[in-house]
């Protein structure tokens, strides 16, 4: 089952983690905010891990209901 991936965009504060760790599925806007690019760039674990990494715990990520980040 696929994962859905929300990002609050006024909690980013523009780190680039997210790109770093699961780059083609996040990238930067023009703003520098966290957008969402292609969700099947990276393995679901890579997704996971960037959410993680995330500084401001701007980006949630749930499979079937369940809250995982």
């Amino acid at each position: 089952m696929a994962l859905e991936i929300t990002i609050n965009r006024e909690a980013c504060m523009g780190s680039g983690n997210c790109s770093f760790w699961a780059p083609g599925v996040f990238d930067l806007d023009d703003d520098g905010i966290a957008i969402l690019v292609d969700p099947a760039a990276q393995p679901d674990d890579k997704i996971v891990l960037a959410a993680q990494g995330c500084p401001t715990q701007a980006i949630s990520v749930e499979r079937d209901g369940e809250k995982l980040v």
